[in-house]
């Protein structure tokens, strides 16, 4: 049961985090879709599914603290967080800058102790929370050209587990998604020839769906999932078994 729960989702306006925003409100939450930048498309994306979107930069603590501020006073505490904005810098590491490290580090790692900072206490004091973080296959297994992604990535794995640990009293739960190559605009970027090789590994022959990941929070996220913790929910088509 949603019993209409707020839920916040980062990056929720497209690809992965869109289906995961249209998931949660076909099941009866109250979602709040985080974008980072591109108001036209964030307000098609209002139009066509209802779901209001709400702008501010992950990568800054006091911008998603006014984020949340926003979020609670229009639609009531927070209960759910989605941690799924991310973004891509790739290069090899002899030829990567600290900006290129820097931003990838701090809009897929520092977000999700922004927010979760942000909504920790109020969850604490309603003795319920569910967080869900996105991490990723490249986590896991690392990936050529991403040395600012895996260990972005990787690090979200850890911080689940640590905080998995802290809510477990207060009935938070904290658990992570690792998502294999999912068919988004981020993987069609992949130059053609080198996504043939990726399907190749993938047992399941194709690429991953959105729909796919958003069942996964779905599962979660629910209220009767209550004794599932510091779990990470690998969803990749069995390209790597962990």
């Amino acid at each position: 049961m949603s019993n209409g729960r707020v839920a916040v989702v980062t990056g929720g306006t497209r690809g992965i985090g869109r289906a995961i925003s249209e998931g949660l409100k076909a099941a009866g939450y109250k979602v709040a879709a985080n974008y980072g930048g591109n108001d036209e498309a964030a307000k098609k994306f209002t139009e066509e599914t209802g779901i209001p979107a709400y702008k501010f930069d992950v990568a800054s603590y006091e911008d998603v603290e006014r984020g949340c501020a926003q979020i609670t006073a229009e639609l009531g505490p927070i209960e759910i967080v989605v941690n799924n904005a991310g973004i891509t810098r790739d290069t090899t590491l002899h030829r990567m800058s600290f900006d290129k490290w820097d931003a990838v580090i701090q809009t897929n790692l520092s977000s999700c102790f922004n927010l979760c900072r942000c909504v920790i206490d109020s969850m604490r004091d309603r003795g319920f929370g569910r967080i869900v973080n996105i991490g990723s296959i490249n986590g896991q297994a690392g990936q050529y050209g991403q040395v600012n992604y895996a260990a972005a990535k990787s690090g979200i794995h850890g911080f689940t587990k640590a905080l998995a640990q802290e809510g477990a009293a207060k009935n938070i739960t904290v658990n992570a998604i690792a998502p294999g190559y999912v068919d988004t605009d981020m993987v069609r970027a992949v130059p053609h020839h080198v996504l043939e090789k990726i399907i190749a590994k993938i047992p399941m022959g194709r690429l991953g769906r959105a729909e796919d990941i958003a069942r996964g929070v779905l599962f979660l996220v629910a209220d009767d999932a209550d004794f599932i913790t510091g779990a990470t929910l690998s969803i990749n088509g069995g390209q790597h078994m962990y």
